[in-house]
């Protein structure tokens, strides 16, 4: 398609979207000017107040509220988890792409664009981040995904025609820039040698061209195109168009085409235009367009999309919690004083200082004689004013959801239960804001799925970070060989297989492991002998300095099956197994020297027993340093030596016709 075709397609399309957003962004703008630049007022009241000298108070409890919805989100962060979803998925691939994600989200500052996307939900009803491709370095041609930040929401225009809550169906989207007309033609020289400013520039209609301003647009398209996959005889399903280019390997392998369908594909562009014309054309690997919405409260009218956000239905409680403060402030601070009243001709003596006596703090003031002047009795605070301010106060808790527990004051409620159930109730009114946010990271994820394989393609070094299990972060090697030789530094081809994934929500691993901490104590509290199994994961979980370095030695300490954290080796059960048969015997033969001694008929024997249980002793002494196998051997021959001593077991046959049953008599 010709560019003219095509910059023509892209003025009609932005013009349908800024229509179809029109209401929606005009009412974002008023909620924005009303909760965060305390715009609450009417402009004319305003004007006539201060020109009469009254007070025009704005008491902005708004921003609160949306603080409360944002702030818990940043205590909850979403977390992306990918799964392998066929039989060519590899685990340990996926947690490499788990790994490799959270470090595009770390080295792209992904949690401040989350944030600012959910705040101007909040406060607005819709906010933005994006996708985008940057090289890694300065110095080299391997490129990074990153999360980028949208700071101006009303930048973003997407797709009037697009039914998904988290609009990964776009098809048309703009991001539009204003730049003064110096900075257009100093960026763009290409633009003014093609056309010339005079000729195509000059007469753009608004937005395009307004108060020596320029906008440039990123028209992003998304195109349905078609696609054949074919299924070989060993399974293998790939591109009709890369089958056809290596027919001879597949040939030669013995492998046939054994069906093939048409598939649905997408192609997406960026472009770059202003309003009279087409200023680059740059492709994207991907097939969604990489802009991804935020919404607050979604009401569908009539087929039409209606954004609303949290403090909508708030205005009208705060312009007359302001209005009631005012009027209140403006009875007691600017009512007349109360006068004094006294006989006729009291004030005439000291004249001068009874006429400002309300303005002024004398020390004495004379009369003549008779009854004293006397002030007369306050009003008193106008509790009308008062009480419907109060009123306008619960009215805005009542619609936002969020009551004086959510946000933290004390209530009658004692029980830390029944705290937490009352602000749980304030979290469920507003966690629509929250599910939303959810769902859009769920199609960041699906977006970064779809574009790893297409960015990480080459034989290169990348950098993936452990989650909150606390593995340190490692540099592995992609390429598009799955595995070596045995022994051999694991390749991980990142193009192989499909993945899925799934976005949990819950506190970060500082707050979960802060939590962790405590819940420690309180068991070691209640049950003081686990002290000696968990008190190397304690001391993990604390944040002291050389904590991991007393973790380390508590652990040193621990049993060996407990030391290895996926358990004991069979190797390790094997020598436990031994060690515990070799204690038997050692426990058995010492119950029958206990026996024996007992026998007064035998103390004639004596020495000859304590010599028996010195070798016993020796036994255990040495055994600390001998293999499993040597102390079993070791310990059969004393006992074999003990039944067989006829001088220990008088008047019986030889122990060794009769075996090692004998112990158990």
């Amino acid at each position: 398609m010709a560019d003219s075709d095509i910059l023509k397609d892209a003025l009609e399309a932005f013009k349908l979207a800024a229509e179809a957003e029109k209401e929606n962004r005009d009412a974002a703008l008023s909620d924005l000017k009303f909760a965060r630049l305390a715009e609450q007022w009417p402009e004319n009241v305003r004007q006539q107040r201060e020109q009469e000298g009254r007070p025009c108070l704005t008491i902005n409890r708004l921003p609160a509220f949306i603080r409360q919805v944002v702030n818990d989100s940043r205590q909850n962060k979403p977390s992306i988890k990918i799964h392998p979803a066929d039989s060519e998925a590899d685990p340990e691939t996926a947690e490499i792409i788990n790994g490799l994600i959270r470090n595009i989200e770390y080295t792209s500052n992904a949690d401040v664009a989350y944030d600012t996307a959910l705040e101007s939900a909040v406060t607005m009803g819709f906010g933005y981040w994006r996708v985008n491709v940057d090289y890694a370095h300065d110095d080299s041609f391997d490129k990074d995904i990153v999360i980028e930040t949208i700071a101006n929401p009303f930048s973003v225009y997407g797709d009037p025609e697009s039914t998904k809550a988290d609009s990964s169906d776009w098809m048309r989207a703009f991001v539009v820039n204003t730049m003064p007309k110096h900075q257009f033609k100093a960026k763009y020289k290409g633009a003014n040698d093609r056309k010339g400013w005079d000729e195509a520039y000059q007469d753009l209609p608004a937005p395009w061209m307004e108060n020596e301003f320029v906008q440039v647009a990123e028209y992003w398209t998304r195109d349905e195109v078609p696609k054949v996959i074919v299924q070989l005889s060993n399974g293998m399903i790939l591109d009709a168009e890369k089958y056809k280019a290596n027919q001879d390997t597949f040939d030669t392998l013995g492998l046939v085409v054994t069906g093939d369908r048409q598939a649905r594909s997408y192609k997406v562009m960026q472009r770059i235009m202003s309003g009279a014309e087409i200023l680059e054309n740059n492709d994207w690997a991907g097939r969604y367009i990489p802009i991804i919405p935020v919404y607050g409260e979604e009401i569908n009218v009539e087929g039409k999309r209606v954004l609303r956000s949290l403090v909508r239905d708030a205005k009208d409680p705060q312009r007359m919690f302001n209005y009631w403060r005012t009027t209140s402030t403006e009875l007691v601070a600017l009512a007349p004083k109360a006068p004094y009243i006294g006989p006729k001709g009291s004030f005439n003596t000291d004249a001068a200082k009874w006429q400002t006596a309300n303005t002024k703090s004398w020390p004495y003031i004379e009369f003549d004689g008779g009854i004293p002047p006397q002030r007369q009795p306050f009003d008193g605070v106008p509790a009308g004013a008062l009480q419907e301010a109060l009123n306008a106060s619960d009215d805005m808790k009542a619609i936002i959801g969020i009551y004086d527990a959510g946000m933290g004051a004390r209530s009658n409620e004692t029980s830390g239960k029944a705290i937490m159930a009352r602000q749980r109730e304030s979290d469920t009114s507003t966690f629509h804001f929250i599910d939303n946010l959810n769902r859009s990271i769920r199609h960041t994820g699906r977006i970064l799925i779809d574009l790893i394989p297409h960015v990480y393609n080459g034989d290169r070094i990348i950098r993936v970070l452990g989650g909150d299990d606390g593995k340190q972060p490692q540099n592995v090697r992609i390429g598009q060989q799955s595995q070596l030789e045995e022994g051999a530094e694991r390749i991980y081809d990142l193009s192989a297989g499909k993945y899925d994934l799934t976005v949990s929500t819950g506190p970060s691993f500082t707050t979960r492991r802060e939590e962790a901490a405590n819940q420690m104590i309180e068991l070691l509290r209640a049950f003081p002998q686990a002290a000696p199994f968990i008190g190397d994961m304690l001391a993990k979980n604390l944040d002291w300095p050389g904590a991991d370095e007393i973790s380390k030695r508590l652990k040193i300490m621990l049993p060996p099956q407990l030391q290895n954290e996926d358990g004991p080796t069979p190797q390790e059960m094997q020598m436990q197994h031994t060690i515990e048969q070799g204690k038997q015997m050692l426990q058995q033969m010492q119950a029958r020297i206990a026996e024996l001694e007992q026998d007064k008929s035998l103390e004639v024997r004596k020495l000859d027993i304590d010599a028996y249980k010195a070798e016993s002793d020796r036994v255990k002494a040495v055994s600390a340093g001998m293999t499993p196998e040597t102390i079993q051997t070791l310990v059969v021959q004393t006992i074999m030596q003990v039944l067989q001593s006829p001088d220990i077991l008088p008047n019986q046959q030889p122990a060794a016709s009769q075996g090692p049953a004998n112990l158990n008599q």
